[in-house]
């Protein structure tokens, strides 16, 4: 294991523009990503199911909230949940990835925490053998808030109705500066990562994620990354049963984004370049602590994420079988991906494919 880099040291590898400096950038990040986590690439089968656009918060880059009664504006009911993952289960899915928007009238008998317990139910009675990847520390707190509620009593309460582990979502960057003209109304950086240790603490596995490519600058892309490698040496340190099992970069996509934060970045797609620099400084800054890197084939596309395979990313994430917030933003990756895509995408690098599930274990299908 090599010494870790500072985060000094961080923004200097991002700052560089020179092609030879960033290929060597490159190659670094490609050998740690073969003593860290191997050659084989791995996927995993897996479903998204977003059971709510309505969402009483504003966040300037989001396409896929809406106020109740707009038009556009959907809550999945119960049977439309099992419909989903029942087909989830029927196409071999490992996995099931669940996340709405902040619905105020999500409640059951008044409580938000029932109306949370009642989603897990309704597909762990049906399927005990799916792993449920669910809420994210944002919905943690909306229902924490909403029902007078400690952080630890909901993630236990979920923990024990059935959830397996949660996304590391809504960190966007752990930078309030950042925060406060992105996700104004979200939660701010201290309670992210108090959640997630909290998480970390009660038994439950986390991803980590970063929303790269609008206003934040190298040092604040620097200070999120450092963050994350604090937040898993202090699970690791304190003995936690559980961890951060990965890190996706999720590059900005703002076809469709509101318009004051699409006119300020300037640009609709993200830029490939500028996300395989970040994921391989990344690789470099997190492999130590955090050994499994993904892109994110639904933002970059299929091409782009599988260039990422050689930029320091060992797995290629998931199957999704279907996707709303990025499609809605305007992405082009598309929402669905068959294994057999994935499979030839790593194929096509010389590279072994491997299935696994969400705490990335080898899956054997037969």
């Amino acid at each position: 294991m090599g010494d870790d880099v500072s985060p000094q040291e961080g923004v200097v590898l991002l700052k560089q523009t020179d092609p030879e400096a960033i290929a060597a950038i490159r190659t670094t990040a490609d050998k740690l990503r073969h003593s860290q986590a191997g050659d084989t690439v791995t996927y995993i089968i897996n479903r998204n199911i977003n059971f709510t656009n309505i969402c009483e918060q504003h966040c300037s880059f989001c396409a896929f909230r809406r106020d109740d009664g707009d038009a556009g504006a959907y809550w999945l009911d119960w049977t439309q949940i099992l419909e989903k993952s029942t087909d989830a289960v029927q196409r071999g899915a490992t996995e099931i990835c669940m996340q709405g928007g902040l619905n105020p009238q999500a409640l059951i008998d008044g409580k938000s925490l029932t109306y949370y317990l009642k989603l897990v139910e309704t597909i762990k009675q049906e399927f005990p053998q799916i792993h449920l990847h669910a809420f994210s520390p944002q919905e943690v707190q909306f229902i924490a808030r909403v029902d007078g509620l400690e952080y630890a009593d909901v993630i236990a309460a979920l923990r024990d109705a059935g959830v397996g582990s949660m996304p590391g979502t809504a960190a966007e960057v752990l930078d309030d500066e950042v925060r406060r003209v992105l996700c104004p109304e979200k939660i701010d950086t201290t309670t992210w990562l108090e959640i997630v240790s909290t998480t970390h603490k009660l038994g439950l596995h986390t991803t980590s994620t970063m929303l790269s490519g609008h206003i934040e600058t190298p040092e604040q892309q620097i200070s999120h990354l450092e963050k994350l490698r604090s937040l898993q040496k202090t699970a690791m340190d304190r003995g936690y049963p559980a961890r951060i099992t990965e890190f996706i970069l999720l590059p900005f996509v703002g076809k469709e984004a509101p318009k004051p934060l699409r006119r300020r970045v300037g640009r609709d797609q993200p830029v490939l370049a500028d996300a395989l620099l970040l994921g391989a400084v990344a690789r470099i800054y997190l492999g130590n602590w955090i050994p499994n890197h993904q892109p994110s084939w639904v933002k970059l596309g299929l091409a782009g994420a599988t260039e990422a395979l050689v930029w320091g990313c060992n797995d290629i994430g998931g199957t999704l079988m279907e996707e709303h917030i990025t499609t809605m933003a305007g992405a082009l990756g598309g929402t669905c991906m068959e294994v057999e895509t994935l499979q030839t995408a790593i194929a096509s690098l010389g590279r072994p494919y491997q299935q696994r599930d969400t705490l990335y274990q080898k899956v054997w299908s037969f």
